[in-house]
């Protein structure tokens, strides 16, 4: 693993403002001679944040030198403590790896806190709830509602097991992405699709599809209670997760999270992540 920069001192936590910096960009972007950093931490490259992006709207893209929910949370972050930011691109599945390996100080793109990657990273804290949502031409909003329907869903969600309980394998299609899913559901070979509420509004803005957050149902453990987001980050960087975890708990308590959320059209609820936990 790539060592980290020395920085001497502890994080210094001076208001995570971002006065008196230019906002970061992908690679780019200057910063102010004056610029006093709310905190210090090392990362791997001087100046730099590393950031680990792939493509995954509404939350993450790395094109066109990054945009995104979480892409904004990241470069406001680095502006407060006078770095810029560069992209690294990969693919979901290698986002966690990349920073694992210190080749990225942080990842971005709608990651859950579970135990198995907290066994690879560091989580940050929560940043915000990511819900389950059904997608559909009728609006439907309960899994009773769908369970007579072909219904198709993308590898890896939390809900996939429980959802194959409630409906039996053969009645459940898993999809590789919400690419070929959402395919799919437009062709008629599946009626509903079940995918994360901002993704899904994402990929089904204009269409005739309704996304619509999923009631509680106890038989599906997601809808009772939604995955925690944070960002996985570097291991042995204790003064930089505790950065980035001030930065989390400002941002929540200033209302800064909610307001992303609803500037992406996603419910300001999903800032309500209650205490800190890890999904098994």
């Amino acid at each position: 693993m790539k060592k980290l920069f020395a920085v001497s001192g502890a994080v210094v936590l001076a208001g995570l403002t971002l006065a008196g910096c230019e906002s970061a960009s992908a690679g780019t972007g200057e910063v102010a001679e004056d610029c006093t950093p709310a905190a210090e931490f090392a990362t791997i490259t001087e100046g730099t944040l590393t950031v680990a992006a792939p493509e995954f709207p509404p939350y993450s893209s790395p094109a066109d030198g990054g945009s995104g929910l979480e892409f904004d949370m990241i470069s406001d972050f680095a502006a407060a403590n006078c770095l810029t930011v560069t992209i690294q691109d990969v693919t979901y599945a290698n986002t966690v790896p990349t920073v694992q390996q210190g080749r990225a100080d942080i990842g971005i793109g709608d990651y859950y806190r579970t135990e198995a990657r907290a066994a690879e990273v560091e989580l940050s804290d929560p940043v915000f709830l990511d819900e389950m949502a059904i997608i559909s031409k009728e609006g439907q909003g309960t899994i009773t509602d769908i369970e007579s329907a072909k219904v198709g869903t993308v590898d890896g969600y939390l809900w996939v097991p429980d959802m194959q309980d409630v409906m039996g394998a053969d009645n459940l299609q898993i999809y590789p992405s919400n690419v070929e899913m959402k395919n799919d559901l437009e062709a008629g070979r599946i009626d509903v699709g079940l995918d994360s509420f901002g993704a899904a509004s994402q990929a089904f803005e204009g269409t005739d599809y309704t996304v619509t957050a999923v009631q509680s149902d106890d038989r599906v453990a997601s809808s009772v209670e939604p995955a925690q987001v944070g960002f996985p980050m570097t291991p042995d960087a204790a003064d930089f997760h505790e950065a980035v975890n001030a930065q989390i708990a400002t941002w929540h308590e200033e209302g800064y999270i909610a307001e992303k959320l609803e500037e992406y059209g996603l419910p300001a609820t999903g800032a309500e992540v209650g205490e800190p936990r890890l999904i098994a």
